[in-house]
């Protein structure tokens, strides 16, 4: 009989200890998961590090931009105007020539032997000449014959001065100084009239054709400052001047021809290149701008980041802790209420017992709680910084954090990098100018101004 009731009891033993174990992992389980769920809800990102730029109110130069095209001021391809073999090309690519050289020569071994046959007729015309004006002073002579002398003497004088230019035709000339380019024919080729022989450039001064809309012809006159740009560059080294504006519009663009004049004395202006324009109007005061890369465009509109200092947290952050301590506050009432709720010594005695008879039930229950103290003094070792972060500004006084807001502008006009601010925006707020790409509305971050981006590197470097 003993032997059996011991066998149950063991068996029973043996159950509630399972089912303890059990428990407690279950139990571990779902604080294990619920602490996780909490520590990642209260979590906050980490603050982002982003460049501000002041914004403040600055002398604003606006201008009309306009897309434009170089040409020399004085440029021609020259061409022969006779035919003829190439004898010699005293000239090589990207020389500078003087007005009137020689820059080709044909063969002209004809045409000099024509000029020197009709040079020698008109020496013998001008010596009959002679010898008919004697005959007539003497009055041996008739008038008749002086005047065929006289004829026949102006006649191949003329003849000479025509074969003089057929002569003159076999050589090319540069019209006026400049560069010539590459040579497009050889020696020995033989050249039709018309054929284009070399380009002359002279590149001194540069001529700039470009065209504006016709609501902006108002705001132009001749004289204004033109300044120049090259393709893919925001510096716009070159300066000019407004030399002439088309007195008509075209019908079918709406558009009206501008030509400016800039000096070009380092060559770096090459005839036929794109040039990006930009015709200075007067100076404006006190216009708000910021550099274009503080603004973002998107699907609602433009907005750009304003950093300010974050709202005290009130009382609610102040007490992160409460929870946690009304628990405790409601066990000790019982404590409190202790003489109303107090027990009768026999109920005390029973007390006793049961907690006797409940002892071997604890120290097998003492494993699964070791086993679950490393786990839970994980998930509180995990929970102390996200409990210790709130309190971190409080302790940082003199470091208040920094918040984004979101505010939606109204951009306009844009010159060299910045753009005016015509709404949303006010003197004296602090704007992110680089590292917008993961920012939100309330995000904490981190002001860095050691790089600037509205500036190259290259730039950046030489200051240091």
């Amino acid at each position: 009989m003993f032997k059996r009731i011991l066998r149950v009891f063991i068996v029973i033993v043996v159950l509630a200890v399972l089912v303890i174990v059990v428990g407690g992992i279950v139990g571990f389980n779902f604080l294990r998961d619920n602490g996780i769920k909490q520590y990642f809800a209260t979590m906050k990102p980490p603050a982002a590090t982003v460049s501000t730029t002041i914004a403040k109110p600055s002398n604003w130069t606006p201008g009309v931009e306009a897309i434009g095209t170089v040409r020399a001021v004085r440029g021609v391809d020259l061409t022969v105007e006779t035919a003829g073999i190439v004898k010699e090309i005293p000239f090589h690519a990207n020389q500078k020539v003087a007005a009137n050289a020689v820059l080709l020569q044909l063969d002209d071994a004809v045409e000099r032997a024509d000029l020197d046959a009709q040079k020698a007729q008109a020496a013998l015309d001008q010596t009959t000449l002679t010898r008919a004006v004697e005959l007539t002073r003497r009055g041996v002579g008739s008038d008749s014959t002086l005047d065929t002398a006289r004829a026949a003497a102006s006649a191949s004088a003329s003849q000479v001065t025509r074969l003089q230019a057929v002569l003159d035709q076999k050589q090319l000339t540069a019209p006026f100084a400049g560069t010539v380019g590459i040579p497009r024919i050889d020696l020995g080729q033989y050249l039709a009239p018309g054929t284009a022989v070399v380009t002359l450039q002279d590149l001194d001064t540069m001529r700039v054709d470009f065209s504006v809309p016709e609501q902006q012809l108002p705001l132009l006159k001749i004289g204004q400052t033109v300044r120049l740009g090259l393709g893919g560059s925001d510096d716009m080294p070159f300066a000019g001047a407004i030399r002439g504006i088309d007195p008509k519009i075209d019908p079918s663009s709406r558009l009206v021809n501008i030509r400016a004049e800039v000096a070009n004395p380092e060559g770096k202006l090459t005839p036929g290149q794109f040039v990006q324009v930009r015709v200075e109007l007067p100076e404006e005061q006190n216009v708000l701008s910021l550099p274009q890369t503080a603004l973002t465009t998107s699907l609602y509109g433009d907005y750009i980041f304003v950093v300010q200092p974050a709202k005290p947290a009130g009382a609610a952050p102040a007490q992160p802790a409460k929870p946690d301590e009304k628990p405790a506050a409601a066990t000790d009432k019982p404590a409190d209420a202790k003489p109303a709720d107090a027990k009768p010594a026999d109920a005390k005695a029973a007390d006793a017992k049961q907690a006797d008879a409940m002892k071997p039930a604890a120290d097998a229950m003492k494993p699964a709680a070791d086993a679950a103290k490393p786990a839970d003094k994980a998930a509180a070792d995990a929970a102390k910084p996200a409990a210790a972060d709130p309190a971190k500004p409080a302790a940082e006084g003199d470091k208040p954090a920094l918040v984004l807001s979101q505010v939606f502008v109204k951009p306009g006009r844009r010159n060299q990098g910045m753009v005016e601010i015509v709404e949303g925006l006010k003197a004296g707020d602090e704007v992110v100018t680089a590292g917008q790409n993961r920012l939100f509305n309330g995000m904490t971050v981190n002001v860095d101004n050691t790089i600037d981006p509205t500036k190259s590197a290259n730039k950046q470097a030489d200051q240091q």
